[in-house]
């Protein structure tokens, strides 16, 4: 059985209204990386490429968001996004939804 990881994510396009797939995504604790993956056709990233052990530390997700506004023929400010937050309690899940526009974004602790 596979089980959500500790930390997920997903991307809604604001100016689409849809979810931004094939979203190259990388993971780190601290500066090290620690696990990568791309987002599926709803934008999410609930299973990452490799496994990690949460620990309270700093974490940063870094968003390739170039491609993306690229493949859709779109202007954008952004070549990526670094979403850096920090884990206190490791039995707690960790949701980190990114809300994107080509001159602009935003971010929240989701559940």
């Amino acid at each position: 059985m596979t089980h959500k990881a500790a930390i997920t994510t997903h991307i809604l396009d604001l100016t689409r209204g849809a979810p931004a797939d094939d979203v190259s995504v990388r993971l780190y604790q601290g500066d090290v990386l620690i696990a990568q993956g791309v987002t599926d056709a709803d934008g999410r990233i609930v299973h990452w490429q490799s496994e990690f052990s949460l620990i309270a530390a700093k974490y940063r997700l870094e968003f390739d968001v170039e491609p993306y506004f690229t493949r859709l023929a779109s202007n954008s400010f952004y070549e990526d996004v670094h979403i850096s937050f920090r884990v206190n309690s490791v039995d707690e899940h960790y949701h980190v939804p990114l809300l994107l526009s080509p001159f602009g974004y935003s971010t929240y602790r989701g559940s």
